[in-house]
């Protein structure tokens, strides 16, 4: 799988490596080319099509519904774990030169140069991730190293974990208060560094059909989306995506009640900020996922960073559903709903000042602080063409009620084509072109505009 959850890894189907790691000395031992020879050849077999697959990688429970490449994911997604009874069967131009992939622990990742070209001369926002108008950027350079426990066998306890180091104009978008944040929230820097996971897994076999335990910084739990980029359907993200929590930092449960079922529940400090940090308080997460027999159909439904619900940085109360269903061999789509709300926001036209990096709500006249609640919907319409293509179409809705989440008290709609073409299965082209409308005030260009229209594109190669 490409994860649509909080793993961020890339999984395409070209090269898989056996069953079980063969020992260190095969690969590496009869290959005598050096470190850039074997990775200039793991590309070379890859973009002609000559790379010989190995066995599928075993797994239990339901089959994939998916493919992938040239999906993002080849199974639907839950956050907060890897996906429990799949093995990690993935293979990765920089590991295969390292050892010729022949270990669990594996060192990988990819570079995301973008581009677009908008009728707005400043800036996009809240379009994201291509935040700034017409520019030529490094959206991400990232690094991963992670080992995957082994949650296909049921016969001992096994662990994984997984560290990140990202760097590129997205780091806007997953900075916690608390972990290098001030390169943002002191200093608005247009590029900047973020360690966005850094967690440890525990599988435990015998309870139910097996749990992970996560413990650490990951992705937040419910959606479609995912700040990594080659876990997205389109480059640019949803307006849903763009104001919701992004990473969380706890100990999350999941647990695999059955093929169809699978439970979690977990604590975490609040959404975007260190356990550390003066906004950090105790906060619940729990979710449930069902899957059908015939795996056409998925529901997940998430409670979100439940607590007094009280203002603080991104303290936000999420309540979220996702809806994944597949007709026909080619065809999918993948709808997410939710409503989120913060109790005594400061008022823009009061004495209280709101953290920095963060907005005030448009509260009534009078009020020092007020409720801000908003809800946004989205759906995907997904059509796979090839091995190696797939469209999709999106259409999205925001309600940002009292401007807390953008800085503008309006509604927003957008609706993005996109076309998705691999070479192999280690770079990604995709080109998209976007329609924004803000229905009641002025909110794109900071402020200057109510429609905005964008031409992108982006490329994920992948080492």
């Amino acid at each position: 799988m490409i994860c649509l959850s909080s793993l961020g890894t890339y999984c395409g189907n070209a090269q898989q490596i056996p069953n079980a790691p063969e020992p260190a000395t095969s690969a590496k031992a009869t290959d005598k080319r050096n470190f850039f020879a074997r990775w200039i050849d793991f590309y070379r077999q890859d973009w002609k099509g000559t790379a010989v697959a190995g066995p599928a990688a075993p797994r239990r429970g339901l089959p994939s519904p998916l493919s992938s490449p040239p999906f993002p994911n080849a199974d639907w997604s839950y956050g907060g774990s890897p996906t429990i009874g799949e093995s990690d069967g993935n293979v990765y131009p920089l590991q295969t030169a390292i050892d010729g992939a022949t270990g669990r622990t594996k060192v990988y990742g990819w570079i995301e140069p973008t581009a677009n070209v908008s009728t707005s001369r400043d800036r996009n926002y809240p379009e994201t991730n291509d935040i700034y108008s017409n520019r030529v950027e490094l959206g991400q350079a990232v690094l991963y190293v992670e080992r995957l426990p082994d949650s296909v066998q049921r016969d001992h306890i096994d662990w994984g974990f997984h560290l990140t180091g990202f760097f590129g104009t997205d780091y806007r978008s997953t900075t916690n208060k608390g972990y290098f944040s001030s390169q943002l929230l002191d200093h608005n820097r247009q590029y900047g560094f973020d360690p966005v996971l850094e967690y440890a897994d525990v599988y435990f076999p015998h309870v139910a059909k097996g749990m992970n335990l996560r413990a650490g910084r990951f992705i937040s739990i419910p959606g479609i989306e995912a700040q990594l980029t080659p876990n997205n359907y389109i480059f640019s993200h949803s307006l849903l995506y763009a104001v919701d929590p992004f990473t969380d930092t706890g100990l999350l449960s999941t647990i695999q009640l059955s093929d169809q079922w699978v439970v979690q529940a977990g604590i975490s400090g609040s959404h975007d900020v260190a356990l550390w940090t003066e906004d950090a308080k105790p906060s619940f997460m729990g979710c449930v996922s069902y899957t059908t027999k015939s795996v056409n159909d998925n529901l997940y439904l998430c409670a979100n960073g439940i607590n007094d619900g009280k203002y603080a940085f991104n303290n936000l109360q999420m309540y979220d559903g996702t809806w994944y269903h597949k007709f026909g061999s080619t065809w999918h789509i993948a709808t997410e709903m939710y409503s989120m709300y913060q109790r005594e926001v400061p008022s823009t036209h009061g004495p209280i000042a709101p953290e920095k990096g963060t907005n005030g709500a448009n509260c009534r006249p009078g009020l020092q602080t007020c409720l801000a609640p908003e809800w946004a919907m989205v759906n995907y319409i997904n059509k796979q063409l090839s091995p190696h293509d797939f469209v999709s179409f999106r259409s999205d809705f925001l309600n940002d009620k009292k401007g807390q989440r953008t800085g503008y008290a309006t509604k927003y709609s957008e609706a993005t084509l996109m076309l998705s073409h691999w070479v192999g299965s280690t770079v990604q082209i995709r080109p998209e072109i976007r329609f924004d409308h803000a229905w009641d005030r002025r909110s794109y260009d900071q402020g200057t505009r109510t429609n905005q229209f964008t031409f992108a594109t982006d490329v994920i190669f992948h080492f």
